[in-house]
């Protein structure tokens, strides 16, 4: 059976705040080294599928410069598959920006069966999780699917958020409900599917013509397949898996890699996360620094009496004299001054924080509200943050109206209006 793996990765994630001002969510950084999509790609290739699209559309910029060709990924082929990256685009007949998630696949359809595949593995591209895909087809194919969605039991307060699933002994979906607000199970539906390549293709046309349709998977295709007594299976998954499409759930996620046993094993050498990485020294620490329960990432530069605790840093951090940082997740470049207190935030690439300034002042462990600094802003020295505030993107010392920024301020740069 041929398989080809389209990955949607168009998502604008307007909930993840200044993370995605100047990305799409797939390509915001994760883990220290790692873009979010890693985890997608390399579910890919690790379960021997090495025939990828990628479907684009909202600032795709540093996505593909993460791609490029996939070569970190062995996907820089030509016969065999390979990675390739599809945006929208105008033509002669009707084609738009991507209404939905079947939209997405749809306005594409051509370009996925151009090689005549068996079945279509349908991925988002914003998801954490490590599974493997080769299961999930010879569960599909032993049941004689015409989709098979990936299921995962979730905290029941959550939900809501999910689409919900009802399924018999055999797996069979009995019912599918697109983020219920009275949630009849907890069986969520994770946005992996496995169709087959002609019960796709017909679907998809006959959403296209049909009037009030969103044009989505959960809301749309999967509910109308149930109602239409179509062969929809249910594979039950039970490892992590987050969607990180909001800042607390990016934040959480980091907060579980941290944990022993971590979430993820990234380092488990038999399903390796493979990532575009730069050529970055070792990462160096000073006498007196003391870090704990921490990812530290190659190019970082730890300065004496320095206190890291529960934080993940990206690649070519500084942390100067006596600055502490706690439960917070630090991006590339970013420069901490000496004497800085960080709680609880996430620093986009290039933040620098000024000697003695408090990020995080009014921070709780148990009700954590994250304070955001977007890419390439400064923050003055002294100045003081309550847990929660959020700085936007290239935000500079004479944007900040007072030294004290309260927990429900959003700081923007007052040379160029804030892109969303």
């Amino acid at each position: 059976m041929k398989t080809r793996a389209v990955i949607l990765a168009g998502g604008e994630g307007s909930r993840l705040s200044v993370l995605t001002a100047k990305r799409t969510k797939p390509a915001v950084p994760f883990a220290g080294k790692y873009r979010i999509i890693d985890f997608t790609l390399s579910n890919c290739v690790n379960s021997g599928i090495f025939d990828v699209m990628i479907l684009a559309q909202y600032r795709p910029h540093s996505l593909i410069d993460h791609i490029g060709a996939g070569g970190p990924w062995d996907l820089n082929r030509d016969f065999t598959g390979g990675v390739r990256i599809f945006s929208p685009y105008k033509a002669r007949g009707s084609s738009d920006w991507y209404l939905g998630t079947a939209d997405a696949v749809q306005q594409n359809f051509r370009f996925i069966k151009n090689s005549n595949p068996d079945l279509v593995l349908i991925l988002s591209g914003d998801h954490i999780y490590e599974l493997n895909y080769d299961a999930m087809i010879a569960f599909h194919l032993d049941h004689e699917a015409d989709v098979t969605l990936a299921t995962i039991r979730v905290q029941d307060q959550d939900a809501s958020r999910f689409g919900i699933v009802g399924v018999d002994n055999n797996f069979s979906v009995t019912s599918f409900v697109e983020k219920p607000d009275q949630p009849p199970s907890n069986l969520a539906n994770m946005g992996v599917y496995v169709f087959n390549l002609n019960v796709l293709d017909n679907l998809l046309w006959e959403d296209r013509e049909k009037t009030g349709s969103s044009h989505d998977f959960g809301k749309d295709i999967l509910p109308r397949m149930v109602a239409m007594g179509k062969r929809v299976y249910a594979f039950p998954f039970s490892g992590y898996w987050v969607d990180v499409g909001t800042v607390n759930s990016y934040w959480q996620a980091h907060m579980d890699l941290l944990k022993y046993p971590p979430s993820i094993d990234l380092n488990d050498r038999s399903w390796i996360i493979h990532t575009r990485t730069e050529e970055r020294p070792p990462v160096r620490i000073s006498r007196d620094a003391q870090i704990a329960d921490s990812m530290i990432t190659d190019g970082c530069i730890i300065h004496p009496e320095v206190r890291i605790e529960k934080s993940i840093l990206s690649p070519g951090v500084v942390v100067e004299d006596g600055a502490i940082i706690q439960e917070s997740v630090v991006l590339t470049d970013c420069v901490i001054k000496a004497g800085a207190v960080i709680r609880g935030a996430i620093l986009d690439k290039r933040v620098q924080i000024g000697e003695d300034a408090q990020i995080g002042t009014t921070w709780n462990t148990e009700q954590p509200v994250i304070t955001m600094i977007g890419k390439n802003s400064h923050v003055p020295a002294d100045l003081a943050f309550e847990a929660g505030a959020v700085v936007a993107t290239d935000v500079i010392k004479s944007d900040y109206p007072s030294s004290l920024i309260r927990s429900n301020a959003y700081i923007q740069t007052k040379r160029l209006p804030y892109e969303v």
